[in-house]
């Protein structure tokens, strides 16, 4: 597989007639089909005025439109999906925030972006799906002449996204053509994938996890992804047993959901085999992987990613190599190091933070000097999180440097509470989060969800931590959630959440 530096390259690869967009009880995209809408696409882009470098908003359900209007705009101009769940107020603030030229959005589709666009003057083209999986027209948009028409090139921006800020305001990531086939090819060489490979997507397609691994690492290795209106585990096991695909990846909340349907569905995990199992975008529990590995008989693949990297930057290895649970395994894309606070780099064994370099990670936050001047020291980009590799090379994450809990001097990793009290045998998962204290700065909290069917109280839970854990690392608090709060993508709020349930120390 030779490496491509552009998404039309990218494509150019995939045999004629092979599956490249799948959907359930809809017929396939073909790569040949694939191809040729994207030379429309970005024919009827530069017909009304847009062209590379040129940003179109797209807000579309999740499916596969939504893929192939990724992969066919990207071709030749800049996209920027967001969360069709946004409010009117957020998408205010995005398409301003991103200079938007043209909004595409799914024909028929309710949605305050459209008054949004009208308000702030952004041209809406409308997306009209075709018969096949991912098959689209567009219209609407006045005539007028692209600047720069065409195919884009290498160092053109294909992706523009913006961080999940916690606290600050987000940043806009751009991501160069380049730097995204980067990513794909770094994912489907780790994987192993293949034009026989069909990943199972139920990442949201405005999330770079979604976007890169299942999408477009798919595509880079001719294989093809099938795209479901979204995660649903009520639905997931029908769609493996409708549309067999080899693997499926997302965050580790999808996989316990999914984890705890797996027993009553043994029937079909047997009937539709998976090559293995993939899990980013969030610390997957040591346990949670043994348990998803021993129910799908499939090697649990965890990987490391983020969207500075265009996704991933470590991966766990397929078999007969180690997967390590609890690691999020070897440099798969970028150079990864260890870097100390005085910008060494720091040897094997040591722990500081996590910093990345490499064909896949951008060359800077837009327009924030300020930002890039903390994010980038001696060309290596700081990730924000806290690490160290192992004897084998492996990377052990010990929590992002801003979540760390600092109960008095010490200082506690939220990752490791989470894993030993995931191990709890009523345990199906567990986030430990840090609750503001008077005297301490912080105190040790963490909330738990329970095996179905299956009880226990906060003094056990408390008791069992405390026979693995230093005094100061137990929580202080416990407290038993049906379900604990996510962002849009799924991943689990640490930060802010003490606030959010209502809890004082």
């Amino acid at each position: 597989m030779t490496a491509a530096s552009t998404i039309a390259a990218l494509l150019a690869a995939g045999e004629a007639g092979r599956p490249a967009i799948r959907a359930p009880e809809r017929p396939s995209l073909t790569y040949d089909g694939l191809r040729a809408l994207a030379e429309r696409t970005v024919a009827a882009l530069n017909s009304i005025g847009i062209g590379r470098g040129d940003r179109v908003a797209i807000v579309l359900p999740n499916g596969p439109e939504m893929a192939a209007a990724f992969v066919a705009i990207a071709c030749g101009a800049t996209t920027a999906p967001l969360n069709p769940a946004y409010k009117e107020e957020e998408f205010e603030f995005y398409l301003t925030d991103l200079k938007a030229k043209a909004l595409v959005i799914q024909q028929g589709m309710e949605s305050p972006a459209r008054a949004v666009a009208a308000r702030l003057g952004v041209p809406v083209v409308e997306l009209v799906p075709g018969e096949a999986a991912g098959a689209f027209s567009l219209a609407g948009g006045q005539p007028g002449q692209a600047a720069r028409p065409g195919m884009a090139e290498a160092e053109d921006v294909a992706l523009v996204l913006h961080t999940s800020g916690t606290t600050a305001r987000p940043k806009i990531v751009p991501l160069t053509q380049a730097n995204v086939t980067a990513s794909a090819a770094s994912i489907a060489r780790t994987l192993e994938l293949t034009p026989e490979d069909a990943c199972l997507n139920v990442m949201p397609l405005f999330h770079i996890h979604g976007l890169i691994a299942a999408t477009l690492a798919s595509l880079a290795a001719g294989g093809a992804v099938i795209c479901t209106p979204g995660f649903n585990a009520l639905k997931f096991f029908g769609w493996l047993d409708a549309e067999r695909p080899s693997w499926y990846t997302a965050v580790p909340t999808m996989h316990q959901a999914i984890l705890q349907r797996a027993e009553r569905n043994r029937e079909i995990i047997a009937r539709a085999p998976l090559r293995f199992l993939r899990s980013s975008s969030a610390s997957l529990p040591a346990q949670a992987m043994k348990d998803l590995s021993a129910a799908f008989d499939a090697p649990v693949i965890e990987a490391y990613g983020m969207t500075e990297a265009s996704h991933q930057m470590c991966s766990n290895p397929l078999p007969p190599r180690p997967q390590k649970p609890g690691l999020v395994g070897l440099p798969a894309g970028p150079e990864v190091a260890i870097m100390a606070e005085d910008g060494r780099i720091l040897p094997q064994g040591e722990i500081g933070e996590v910093v990345i370099r490499g064909p896949n990670v951008t060359k800077g936050y837009e327009a924030n000097p300020e930002a890039n001047a903390k994010a980038f020291t001696d060309g290596w980009f700081r990730t924000g999180d806290q690490g160290m590799f192992d004897a084998d090379g492996y990377l052990m994450l010990t929590g992002r440097l801003k979540e760390l809990i600092k109960r008095g001097g010490e200082q506690v990793s939220p990752l490791e509470v989470d894993g030993i009290l995931s191990e709890h045998p009523a345990v199906a998962q567990a986030l430990t989060f840090g609750i503001p204290h008077p005297m301490l700065g912080e105190e040790v909290g963490a909330a738990i969800v329970l095996r179905e069917g299956m009880d226990c109280t906060e003094r056990e839970l408390r008791d069992f931590a405390a026979k693995h854990l230093a005094d100061f690392k137990v929580p202080r608090k416990v407290v038993f959630l049906p379900e604990i709060p996510k962002g849009a993508t799924g991943k689990l709020m640490r930060i802010g959440l003490a606030q959010k349930l209502g809890i004082t120390a």
